[in-house]
């Protein structure tokens, strides 16, 4: 809600609050329909913030700008760690800028893609009953979000 100043430096709490855009998504908030030209930002971490634009151009600009900055500074995810259990581990998602060029970050998001898109296939060859309230359940359920959301 404040007017951007650049001329003034930013308070260590706007660095408490600054939210960090890597391996982030934003999107319309199609789900939210109190106000107009909503876009639905979720972290890394998978909070949820919500911005108005002023226009839908303008939102749809902001999307394809944060989007386009996450995909370019998010560094490729750590493999998960790997146990002796058939459990679903998150990957470990770095905080730090990428070492690739851009031309290698398409190349790398691309290959991820596909990687996703081929797991998520897999994944749902195999499903759990729906009604179970097991830990098997929550873990194919949690696996699913993931795929779907990378």
């Amino acid at each position: 809600q404040d007017e951007y100043k650049p001329d003034k430096d930013l308070s260590e709490v706007d660095l408490k609050n600054a939210i960090r855009v890597h391996h982030a998504l934003a999107t319309k908030a199609s789900d939210y329909s109190k106000k107009s030209n909503v876009l639905k930002l979720k972290t890394a971490d998978w909070r949820v913030f919500l911005f108005q634009a002023p226009s839908k151009e303008e939102m749809l600009s902001w999307i394809l700008r944060i989007n386009l900055v996450a995909a370019i500074f998010s560094a490729p995810a750590f493999p998960a760690a790997i146990c002796s259990m058939k459990k679903f581990c998150l990957p470990l998602l770095p905080s730090s800028m990428t070492k690739l060029c851009q031309e290698e970050q398409l190349r790398s998001h691309e290959n991820k893609m596909k990687q996703i898109a081929d797991e998520l296939a897999e994944h749902k060859l195999h499903p759990v009953e729906k009604s179970l309230k097991s830990k098997e359940a929550e873990e194919y359920r949690l696996k699913e979000h993931y795929l779907i959301f990378e």
